[in-house]
């Protein structure tokens, strides 16, 4: 039998993750000391490849990060020129005038961005500092030293047969060691999903909520387009059945982000999130913007939105949490990338600090300090009953207590305190004995698509030889459980088609994998009732290719 050796690599600071909360990390790490060896191993075949937000950038994390960002180039070019707020029945709409409106809730000074591409963007500035970034490695485990501390990552490890085992061209990967080990994966990384567990990061927290947020890039009638241009709605066609809602940013080049998101705690198991957004774009208002157009991409992604009450402890032995993989999304203003570079940027300094005076492997305090009582505090403590009592109360309700809420903590106060969120978004679905179906009509092929074309403007792929990087606990409870109880529901809050059960029911009914199809939203992971589902990461370079979601 062949022992397989790993090499091994070290740094000073190991970053998982090419985001902005990561590169943030990477490039204020070179800042303060160009002589520090820092590396970024990013799971996408390039940076941005697995980049999907919003997204309306705040540009403070990125002023207080790199001031001179415009002189640089930085691809942020279409500010904010008008802010637009509807409710929207089946036909109709009515317009929320922004005069009420808190100020955090403005957008003025902001900017309309592809992620990816100010990710692509920061990755250069990093790489000019120093900073050595290698995607395509995914990081499939954690190494932890003598202590028990974080003490490093296993990275590009390839030719795992579909058993497991590995294949005649197998990779073992290598470990890169650091004296710090820095997790910027996103929401719901599998690497931070093991450390919040390992070290209790969560006690004492509130659960951490999601909404899934689906997004199609349009090239509109020129006549129609409005660079800067702002559109929110909510109500229709969701109604009482979920929360969430839409955006439409017009960005340049006649081009239009249209997004959708519902809030994972929904109770009706028969709700198909991905329906709801294609039928929300036959709305009078949307269809006659899009009639003309032509989608020319699409991805899905979760969104951290328990907020304040939910951020975990984000240090632990040897590491932290930045940004999604802490939870650091201000939901009602449907941002999160200004507070991603920031943690990046405070988690720095404080490694650095502790670097400069001999530490490793311990708990980087100060950073823990900086995120409760710095500016990201400031965003997103006044708005941490948003969330709850949409929760609760539904959209109209809300509304007003939210707003009323959000007012009162821009004078200082709160006469609610600090809602809880209860049940997880898993234990929030109901058994579809108590629900009926619900029936989505057929896309149209013009204005709404079926999942599998909508897939392939994500130009997602997966290598099939390797082992399918979603894992049942149960491979039984999909079809003994799942399916009686919650009427399948796997292959309904899926964006992207993965999960389908084939067969006849009680016969020879089975349920199919297709991990192909993965865009790393990670939903399953979060929804599943049974929680039976885990993602891992596949091996590097596969999934989604977004151009400049």
């Amino acid at each position: 039998m062949t022992e397989h050796v790993r090499e091994e690599m070290e740094y000073d600071v190991v970053i998982v993750g090419a985001g902005p909360a990561g590169l943030s990390a990477a490039i204020r790490l070179k800042q303060l000391d160009a002589d520090l060896s820092v590396v970024v191993l990013e799971k996408g075949s390039e940076v941005g490849a697995h980049i999907l937000s919003g997204a309306i950038l705040d540009p403070k994390g990125l002023d207080a990060l790199i001031p001179d960002w415009k002189e640089r180039g930085a691809p942020i070019n279409v500010p904010v020129t008008e802010d637009r707020f509807y409710v929207l029945g089946e036909a109709g709409k009515l317009r929320i005038p922004n005069w009420p409106m808190p100020p955090l809730m403005n957008n003025h000074g902001n900017y309309i961005v592809s992620m990816g591409n100010v990710c692509r963007w920061m990755a250069e500035q990093a790489e000019e500092l120093g900073v050595e970034i290698f995607p395509g490695m995914a990081c499939s485990e954690l190494v932890y030293g003598p202590n028990g501390e974080v003490s490093g990552v296993v990275a590009g490890e390839f030719g795992l047969q579909p058993d497991g085992t590995p294949g005649p061209g197998y990779e073992p990967g290598m470990i890169l060691r650091g004296k710090y080990v820095m997790l910027g994966e996103g929401v719901r990384g599998s690497l931070s999903k093991q450390v919040i567990e390992k070290f209790g990061l969560s006690d004492g927290k509130e659960p951490q909520k999601y909404g899934l947020g689906m997004k199609e890039i349009w090239e509109i009638d020129p006549a129609k387009h409005k660079a800067g241009s702002v559109l929110h709605t909510m109500g229709w066609p969701l109604g009482g059945n979920a929360g969430g809602g839409s955006f439409i940013y017009h960005l340049d080049n006649n081009q239009v982000y249209v997004g959708f998101v519902v809030h994972l705690n929904y109770e009706n198991p028969y709700l198909y999130p991905y329906m709801e957004f294609q039928r929300f774009k036959h709305h009078p208002m949307i269809a006659e913007l899009l009639k003309g157009g032509k989608r020319v991409a699409y991805g899905a992604r979760a969104i951290s939105e328990g907020g304040w009450q939910s951020i975990p402890k984000v240090v632990f032995p040897g590491g932290a949490l930045l940004g999604c993989s802490a939870g650091l999304v201000n939901v009602p203003r449907i941002k999160g990338n200004h507070n991603a570079m920031l943690s990046g940027k405070a988690a720095a300094e404080a490694a650095h600090a502790a670097l400069a005076a001999g530490r490793s492997g311990d708990e980087l305090t100060a950073y823990e300090k900086k995120l409760r009582t710095g500016p990201i505090a400031d965003d997103l403590k006044p708005v941490r009953n948003v969330k709850p009592l949409w929760s609760k109360y539904g959209l109209t309700t809300s509304l007003v207590l939210g707003g009323l809420d959000m007012w009162t903590n821009t004078m200082g106060f709160s006469l609610l305190g600090t809602l809880g969120h209860g049940k997880t978004d898993a234990e929030a679905t109901q058994r579809t004995s108590r629900h009926t179906l619900i029936d989505y009509p057929k896309p149209d092929g013009t204005l709404s698509f079926d999942r599998l074309t909508n897939v392939s403007f994500a130009a997602t792929n997966h290598e099939e030889s390797q082992p399918a990087h979603l894992k049942l606990k149960d491979p039984e409870e999909p079809v003994a459980s799942n399916y009686w109880k919650y009427g399948g529901l796997a292959a309904r809050y899926c964006p992207a088609g993965v999960y389908e059960f084939v067969g006849e029911p009680g016969v020879d009914q089975r349920f199919v994998i297709n991990f192909q199809n993965c865009v790393h939203c990670k939903t399953c992971d979060i929804k599943d009732p049974a929680q039976n589902i885990v993602w891992t990461t596949p091996q590097g370079g596969d999934g989604p290719n977004y151009p400049n979601m």
